[in-house]
């Protein structure tokens, strides 16, 4: 898939989104803290790359030894979890048939050799949803207050906690997101969730950099003013790749996550390195106070700033 969501003609199945920088959204095309929906073809919905196999079995581990849970879900939600795993099970053997096979309530993750019967995850269908992706899913109700997050399997947060957002209405989940509350986007993003409908399907990217490619990370960040110099760590640009659509019968919408990390330093094997990096480099320096601080590099900007330009230097 291209930085513009849209497939390359002639790839298939896990191998089209095998490559680093599937995508870019610090390339210009986009401003950091603006909502950026586009419209979804439903194809794309589901993005499976080379490291499901390696993302599932995390997913697991988090599931037997994650400190904070990594997956609640409010007991009238059975039903509405019940619909995202139908979709899921419809969509993903059709979709992809080198990854997944399906047997009547079966479905076998090819990769892994994991089978799965729908019927023994009756009582929290989410969690049997959650073993067949790399996304997070996240289901959001309206209610008093605006859309509630009433059921979720988390195991990949951005620096947030899912023990500390359940049971919250949206305005209460972004309370520190700048702008959202204090700005327009709040009031955007209510509007967009009213108005989502069954068959228009959204979706959007955002970033954030941090100093390791663990996917796991329920705790803010703060990246150490000291990164430019090589003894304290590596740089990695996290892409979130979020969609949105309605379900049908219950009328929640489901919100997946997928994570991407590429190295920082991988740019310099990119076509277009140089630009990209500049062009992150841009758009760190465009960040207010609160922005820098919430996406914790208030300190390190500096540093960052001047890694990127050294590397795109040397990429010339």
């Amino acid at each position: 898939m291209t930085a513009t969501g849209k497939a390359d003609s002639g790839d298939v199945g896990v191998r089209r989104k095998n490559a680093p920088f599937a995508h870019t959204p610090y390339d210009g095309s986009k401003r950091p803290f603006t909502v950026g929906l586009a419209p979804l073809d439903l194809a794309e919905w589901i993005e499976p790359d080379g490291n499901l196999k390696a993302h599932l079995q995390e997913k697991e581990r988090l599931f037997r030894e994650a400190e904070a849970p990594v997956f609640l879900a409010e007991p009238d939600t059975v039903a509405a979890q019940a619909e995202v795993l139908a979709l899921l099970l419809e969509h993903l053997p059709a979709r992809y048939p080198d990854l997944y096979s399906s047997n009547g309530d079966e479905i076998r993750i090819v990769p892994t050799g994991k089978v799965y019967s729908k019927t023994d995850f009756a009582e929290a269908p989410l969690l049997l949803a959650a073993r067949l992706v790399q996304e997070d899913l996240v289901i959001m109700r309206k209610g008093e207050g605006g859309y509630r997050l009433v059921a979720a399997s988390l195991s990949f947060p951005s620096s947030w906690s899912l023990a500390e957002k359940f049971g919250k209405p949206m305005p209460e989940i972004h309370e520190n997101v700048p702008g959202f509350n204090d700005g327009r986007m709040g009031t955007i993003v209510a509007r967009l969730f009213d108005n989502l409908s069954v068959d228009q399907p959204s979706w959007r990217l955002n970033w954030s950099l941090y100093t390791d490619a663990e996917l796991h990370h329920p705790h803010s960040k703060r990246i150490d003013p000291r990164i430019g110099h090589g003894s304290s760590g590596s740089l990695h640009v996290r892409v979130e790749r979020q969609t949105l659509r309605r379900l049908p019968y219950s009328g929640d919408i489901l919100f997946t996550i997928k994570v991407h990390h590429d190295p920082v330093a991988a740019f310099a094997k990119h076509l277009d390195g140089a630009r990209l990096a500049l062009s992150l480099r841009d758009q760190v320096l465009a960040l207010d106070a609160d922005q820098l601080a919430y996406k914790g590099l208030t300190e390190s900007r500096d540093a960052i700033v001047k890694r990127l330009e050294g590397l795109a230097s040397r990429i010339g």
